[in-house]
């Protein structure tokens, strides 16, 4: 492995296989990411939980009690269950992780969090560790059917702190191009408005698409994960418009909206969304997060961005205008570019203008 600090890419997270990572199957290989899986077995929770330093999962289930779930029913709405992955790893020296929900996942507002034994934290996998994975998952506006092998998280593998300094990201937006409007204009450094100094990028919510996102309804029927384009998206969710220029999203509801930037990722660089402080509001902006190297970049390098999904939950009621801060992204280093990026393939959101609903929905 090179001897410097990055995010691994998808062509050594496949030589990983079977030595490093054990169970996986190598079509789940995403550009720097491992798609983790769902097996057959599964309990349902009295709460969410974490097991204590010294504490295994298994250890963890039989002290609190879980029942066993059979897949065959439904997750229902606010539940908690715990599922072992397919996946294990035996990391070497060096090597830590961390996991996100995939995109689809948050889009259908499913709390989808890794647990590893021995460690009181969510979606941390330690330097070195050896062992099962666990997901913790709870689905929050309606019920969900999975299946033994349904992805829910993805898995990403670093050697050091990937994380950009504010001096390195003014570098790399004149490098690689990160930032454009709807309409294909560039967007340089200076031309952010507001910034934490802290490595990070402020984004805003795009306030013109019509609709400008989708309020979920919170139906009782389950939702099938497996089935993709089948759904019609007044089954589980309805169009929100802008009264007068301004958006007004209720306390407690889920929302899908849409940043007004266009966010590009050369493929030397990884991205993730990350949590606002309380300084811009109460609310919580993303479940998922991770953006792949070539979002919007283009098959040949000559993307002018993508927009980013925002799934929205307000702590109050809340009312956002045009250029008010609602999503912060952070860029990264790569180990070294992956064999293949995320435009250069076919995928599930490679064609996404406004807000864009799951793949299980029909696309108009």
């Amino acid at each position: 492995m090179p001897n410097h600090k990055g995010a691994v890419p998808r062509q050594i997270l496949a030589d990983m296989l079977g030595s490093q990572i054990k169970g996986a199957n190598a079509e789940h290989l995403q550009p720097s990411s491992l798609d983790l899986t769902l097996s057959s077995t599964m309990f349902r929770m009295p709460g969410t939980v974490q097991p204590d330093p010294s504490e295994t999962i298994e250890e963890l289930v039989n002290e609190v009690g879980a029942e066993r779930h059979n897949l065959a029913n439904s997750l229902e709405r606010d539940v908690v269950y715990l599922a072992r992955l397919n996946e294990k790893v035996s990391l070497s020296r060096g090597v830590y992780g961390y996991s996100n929900p995939k995109s689809t996942t948050g889009r259908l507002d499913v709390h989808a969090r890794l647990l590893v034994d021995r460690m009181p934290r969510f979606d941390k996998v330690p330097e070195g560790h050896s062992g099962k994975l666990w997901a913790l998952i709870v689905p929050r506006s309606f019920p969900i059917r999975v299946h033994s092998g349904s992805p829910l998280t993805q898995l990403r593998l670093f050697t050091g702190d990937t994380r950009l300094s504010e001096l390195e990201l003014q570098i790399e937006f004149e490098k690689g191009k990160l930032l454009y409007t709807s309409h294909g204009e560039r967007l340089s450094y200076s031309d952010l408005e507001i910034t934490d100094q802290d490595g990070s990028i402020i984004l805003t919510a795009d306030l013109t698409s019509n609709p400008v996102g989708w309020e979920c309804t919170s139906p009782s029927e389950p939702l099938d994960l497996g089935r993709q384009h089948f759904y019609n998206a007044e089954q589980f969710f309805r169009p929100v418009r802008c009264d007068g220029g301004y958006l007004h999203l209720k306390k407690g509801r889920f929302y899908i909206l849409s940043t007004a930037e266009f966010v590009r990722v050369p493929p030397h660089l990884a991205c993730e969304m990350r949590p606002m402080d309380d300084r811009a509001g109460e609310f919580r902006v993303h479940y998922a997060g991770f953006i792949d190297p070539g979002w919007g970049y283009g098959k040949e390098g000559k993307g002018k961005g993508r927009p980013l999904t925002l799934e929205v939950r307000p702590h109050e009621d809340m009312i956002v205008r045009l250029r008010q801060p609602i999503a912060k992204i952070r860029f990264e280093r790569m180990l070294v570019e992956p064999d293949t990026h995320y435009d250069a393939g076919s995928p599930n959101y490679g064609i996404q203008s406004g807000p864009r609903l799951a793949k299980q929905f029909k696309t108009t």
